[in-house]
């Protein structure tokens, strides 16, 4: 059985993860028909895996325009909120042991002059791409697409793409 929560094998029948303390519910125990990945359900049927797309945990939806209009309003200021939350919601789907928090990938830009925001501009759109793949959809890479808008001074144009992706998993269409 695998963990929904931090993605750690676990033994079949368990109560709880056996890594992060998580109870399991009956729909993520494998039954034979169905077992649960993260935020992507694989369900066999005719011999082929059927990726079904579910809301991922702890992502909510955010209005686009709302952000882009109040990271205008505050020069900049709610920008930096919203870049925050974009790396902790890409956080939740990297799965990866110890990510970077959003305030740290912050400071990171900062001290740098902005150049760490042009990795971490690549890295979540990695991270995109690769809970795409987890669903069974090709993908388009968005890593370079990211990093490109990022470098020709447009990372606002690259937030807005993302935080559409993200609303689409938190919806369950992506």
């Amino acid at each position: 059985m695998i963990c929904s929560s931090c993605g750690a094998q676990n033994a079949d029948g368990a109560q709880n993860c056996q890594f992060c303390g998580t109870p399991f519910t009956t729909n993520q125990q494998f039954n034979g028909a169905q077992q649960q990945y993260g935020g992507a359900q694989q369900q066999y049927g005719a011999g082929q895996p059927v990726f079904v797309a579910q809301p991922a945990p702890n992502i909510q939806k955010k209005d686009v325009v709302k952000l882009i209009i109040l990271s205008i309003v505050t020069c900049g200021i709610y920008g930096i909120i919203w870049f925050v939350n974009l790396t902790d919601d890409t956080n939740l789907l990297s799965q990866e042991p110890s990510p970077t928090s959003g305030g740290t990938a912050f400071l990171l830009t900062l001290v740098t002059c902005g150049i760490y925001g042009f990795y971490w501009a690549y890295k979540r759109g990695e991270i995109l791409d690769k809970y795409a793949a987890s669903l069974g959809r090709q993908g388009s890479n968005n890593a370079v697409l990211y990093l490109v808008l990022q470098i020709v001074g447009l990372g606002i144009v690259a937030y807005v793409l993302m935080q559409n992706e993200l609303n689409k998993i938190a919806d369950g269409t992506f």
